[in-house]
């Protein structure tokens, strides 16, 4: 029996990622559970699915640290026969806690983005936009501008992206001149293309997000903007959990495993062939 509850981890994720440095809009902090439920396993996630929780039931978890709110948006029920209220009632019944840290762990340093430039190798990292209000100073904001140790092409760098990312069907795609030399890249966790103007203003040669859309890239491309790399909203966030669960072993007695389930909702990918579509 682990003399860990609830309320000691929540704390402690409380104080690494303030709920008040989080958006007004977001939704962070504990979702449900008992405060002094006894916690001995964590499973780290991104999104709070019904994939994810039948791995938490599978291992025994006490408690899920979900990247993603599962209520983000307000609902009028949580009947089980609704998606939301089946996940809630799964849990509850489990005796499984669920804690969410979004927004507030994007502006966190470290935080989301830092995790996601370690995986490109990027150094001397900045925050892309600094943040402001309660979470200003201390190298807070959201996404990172780092170094590369050498320079790249951008092709080369696409190809580093889809080999140190975790792997996804839609894979790395990129927007620009294949061979532009990158130097400094900058990258956001998550949906990044409201920050487009932003990567511009600092200059940098590249910069990776999730979710691109045409007309926002084309429009960016055409105003001289850096080069874009686009890879699944889930992979981007997915290295944040490795460094979650580090410092989480590292402050208590818990056994906590890091979900390596692929919860992108874009399962197939298949390239053309050049020659068969002109």
């Amino acid at each position: 029996m682990t003399d860990c509850t609830v309320l000691d981890v929540v704390t402690a994720l409380d104080a690494r990622y303030p709920r008040s440095w989080a958006e007004s809009w977001d939704k962070v902090g504990l979702v449900l559970g008992e405060f002094d439920h006894p916690v001995a396993r964590v499973l780290c996630v991104v999104d709070c699915v019904p994939e994810t929780v039948d791995e938490a039931l599978t291992l025994g978890a006490d408690l899920i640290i979900a990247h993603h709110p599962l209520l983000l948006k307000p609902v009028s029920s949580i009947a089980p026969d609704t998606f939301k209220g089946r996940i809630v009632h799964r849990l509850i019944r489990a005796g499984v806690a669920l804690y969410t840290a979004h927004t507030n762990a994007d502006v966190a340093n470290p935080g989301v983005s830092d995790a996601l430039a370690a995986r490109l190798g990027l150094t001397g990292l900045r925050p892309l936009v600094p943040a402001e209000g309660a979470a200003a100073g201390e190298g807070r904001g959201l996404g990172r501008i780092g170094e590369l140790a050498e320079p790249l092409t951008l092709a080369t760098l696409t190809q580093r992206c889809a080999d140190s990312l975790p792997w996804t069907a839609a894979g790395v795609r990129a927007a620009g001149d294949p061979e532009r030399e990158i130097r400094t890249v900058a990258v956001c966790g998550g949906a990044g293309d409201s920050f487009l103007a932003d990567a511009t203003r600092a200059g940098v040669d590249a910069y990776l997000c999730a979710d691109l859309r045409h007309h926002p890239v084309s429009e960016h491309l055409a105003g001289g903007g850096p080069a874009l790399l686009d890879v699944a909203h889930w992979a981007s966030e997915r290295p944040w959990l490795d460094d979650v669960a580090a410092w989480l072993r590292a402050e208590f007695p818990l056994d906590v495993v890091v979900s390596d389930l692929d919860t992108d909702p874009w399962t197939v990918h298949s390239a053309f062939v050049k020659e068969t579509h002109p």
